[in-house]
């Protein structure tokens, strides 16, 4: 894997280290909305984790001359996202039962969206180089 592969992720990495600066600098602003500072770090963490395995597992498939990889591989990733966050989230919820902080649920499906919108248009940009495309 050499720089380059990586460069329609530079958004997704810049946004991922934006973020947590400013849940770990803005820890005050995020107490009075309620939302929970660990679950926003962790939620933050687990989309981007998430994220960069379903470019790479769908960048991979981009080579394939098969054209159903490419969307076995956009499902499969979507998937993959879906039960992980709903696992994380169940996970959460179970553990801290009333003490939810909804605002930092919230906040994280904000996450998902926005990850996800970066890791479509890094794909597209992909795609578009491909030749045969």
């Amino acid at each position: 894997m050499n720089r380059n592969s990586l460069a329609p992720l530079r958004p997704m990495i810049l946004v991922f280290i934006l973020l947590n600066g400013f849940f770990v600098i803005g820890k005050s602003m995020l107490a009075k909305w309620d939302a929970d500072q660990s679950v926003l770090i962790t939620g933050n963490l687990i989309l981007f984790a998430v994220s960069f395995s379903s470019f790479l597992l769908t960048r991979r498939s981009l080579s394939s001359p098969n054209p159903n990889a490419f969307v076995r591989a956009m499902y499969g990733s979507f998937m993959i996202k879906f039960f992980v966050c709903a696992i994380a989230a169940f996970a959460y919820i179970m553990t801290v039962k009333k003490e939810v902080s909804k605002p930092a649920l919230f906040t994280c499906m904000g996450l998902y969206i926005v990850y996800t919108v970066i890791e479509v248009s890094a794909l597209t940009k992909l795609l578009k180089q491909k030749k045969n495309a």
